[in-house]
């Protein structure tokens, strides 16, 4: 059984990296800027690595987004009082495994289960 300490630790490391994904995201807004087409001020070879390179940051700020989803998710359910407790059977989640990603949602046998299925 997990104590408030325990809980007050999960949140504080969700809310932690929830910032940081928010000031990477920001830090982050000019890569997913829109290419110059210039060909002129701008080669041909270095336009496709401007590119390939915001395409590469629009897939990050991707990922950061359905990340701050899953924390977001994760802290809600602090409010409910159903952290720590797996979506899908209810039974408790590992302390290990949410201390290796506090916005995990579900016990490792409901994850290992989903990951056999696809």
């Amino acid at each position: 059984m997990m104590d408030n300490a325990f809980f007050d630790e999960m949140r504080a490391l969700l809310l932690v990296r929830q910032k940081e994904l928010a000031g990477y995201s920001q830090s982050t807004e000019a890569d997913r800027a829109p290419v110059e087409l210039d060909q002129t001020r701008v080669g041909r070879l270095s336009r496709i690595d401007a590119l390939q390179g915001q395409e590469m940051a629009k897939a990050q700020d991707a990922r950061r987004g359905q990340e701050l989803l899953r924390i977001a998710a994760a802290l809600k359910r602090f409010g409910d009082e159903s952290y720590g407790l797996c979506l899908r059977c209810g039974e408790e989640i590992a302390e290990g495994r949410l201390r290796a990603d506090p916005a995990t949602p579900l016990c490792f046998d409901c994850a290992g289960g989903e990951a056999r299925r696809h």
